[in-house]
């Protein structure tokens, strides 16, 4: 069993060897040698110092976990072992029905309109009290009630969401198209219907600024993003005091959830906030560089053997377009980071089932080489693999499998 409660001490990490990429890399293939490609890794030290750091950076609230950026049990499990974090940020009803069979504490982040998990839902008494759905619709409420009607199905916990984007009179809007509901009189409004229909029980509310948590502050246009983040940060705490305040006279709530890894100090801070969500910064894609807040360690990665040399500064790998979500460009992109000095090729970059590389090390690389990527974000390695190798020091110690091994597809 994966445990990272074994020394939770700030010495817990004796070593940041992910500060030297010309021992960190090579260990790890020297730990995989025996392992076909692609093979991915995580890394036991680096993530555990990843979990310690997303607490002391949430400033004391409990971390909800987003299983989207993780999809792995094994270490969901061993994440919500460590005292700060409580329950699970699910992305899809699928999934939150089949976690809610060991784990009584899960929020499902965006609304959903699966008819069939939600038939089931309604009628199992153990499940419905263990999952709260989001909502920000009449529309979802009447899609429950002609699923069943309340005197004939279990009391559904059901949680608002609403949009923490900045609405700027110069730039418009800034940050995720999520929920329609913005103002506090929205919020309210929208509540007083939830509490005065029968069958479902208002318990939370939510409010995710990617405009902060998603956005990088240390890039070419820093300048630009730190001064919208800035008053993004001003408006957002403001009115979500505003919309704490109405909910308060409406409904107890058990929690009122923000953030994501990329603004767990900002979040924290923020009185109005309960409770914070986090998961990509656990496994430390490289998104993250772009932070000046904080610096992951890299806990996860993957790698790729050369099959090709198709010209002397070109080395070819099988795989590797492993994309994550977001527009389309570079960030996304998973990236070759050892041997240092590659990079691919504009008009191909990543492919799905070659990626060519270019670089003065690509020169040296041979048929048969191992090169390492980084992710972008988190959730995307595991849709494409069917178990992380467990590595501490120098050995592969365990494989826990990911949803995907487990025979799970979700989204």
């Amino acid at each position: 069993m994966l445990d990272l409660t074994a020394d939770l001490s700030p010495a817990a990490v004796r070593s940041r060897d992910w500060e030297n990429p010309a021992h960190w890399w090579p260990r790890l293939s020297d730990a995989t040698s025996h392992l076909a490609a692609p093979v991915a890794v995580i890394d036991l030290d680096a993530l555990r110092h990843n979990a310690m750091d997303l607490l002391v950076r949430a400033g004391g609230i409990p971390i909800r976990v987003a299983s989207k950026s993780v999809r792995v049990r094994a270490v969901l499990d061993a994440v919500l072992r460590i005292p700060g974090y409580r329950g699970i940020l699910s992305f899809s009803l699928a999934e939150a029905l089949w976690l809610a069979g060991t784990h009584d504490d899960i929020v499902l982040g965006y609304p959903t309109v699966d008819r069939a998990g939600l038939e089931r839902l309604v009628h199992d008494e153990v499940a419905a009290s263990r999952i709260t759905l989001m909502v920000d619709d009449i529309a979802h409420l009447d899609l429950i009630d002609a699923i069943a009607s309340p005197d004939r199905r279990e009391p559904i916990r059901v949680a608002i969401d609403a949009d923490a984007s900045w609405r700027s009179a110069a730039l418009g809007h800034i940050g995720v198209r999520r929920s329609p509901l913005f103002t506090p009189a929205d919020v309210a409004g929208f509540a007083r219907a939830i509490v005065r229909r029968p069958g479902f029980h208002l318990v939370g509310l939510q409010m995710y600024e990617a405009q902060i948590a998603g956005q990088g502050d240390n890039g070419s246009n820093a300048p630009l993003i730190r001064m919208v983040q800035a008053r993004s940060r001003a408006e957002l705490r403001r009115r979500r005091a505003e919309i704490a305040d109405a909910l308060t006279d409406v409904a107890p709530l058990e929690f009122l959830n923000g953030g994501g890894t990329g603004s767990l100090e900002f979040t924290g801070s923020d009185e109005s906030v309960t409770e914070a969500s986090a998961g990509s910064g656990l496994l430390g894609g490289h998104l993250f560089d772009g932070y000046r807040s904080f610096h992951p360690a890299p806990a996860s990665a993957f790698a790729f053997d050369v099959v090709r040399r198709p010209a002397d500064d070109i080395a070819t790998v099988l795989g590797g377009g492993w994309i994550a979500s977001g527009p389309a460009i570079d960030s996304r992109q998973p990236r070759a980071v050892w041997p240092q000095g590659l990079r691919t090729m504009p008009r191909e970059a990543a492919g799905e089932v070659q990626t060519p590389l270019q670089g003065d090390a690509s020169r040296k690389l041979r048929i048969g080489d191992r090169v390492w990527f980084r992710h972008a974000k988190s959730g995307e390695p595991a849709e494409r693999i069917d178990a992380y190798h467990l590595v501490s020091g120098t050995e592969v110690i365990d494989e826990l499998p990911t949803y995907r091994g487990e025979g799970k597809a979700f989204l």
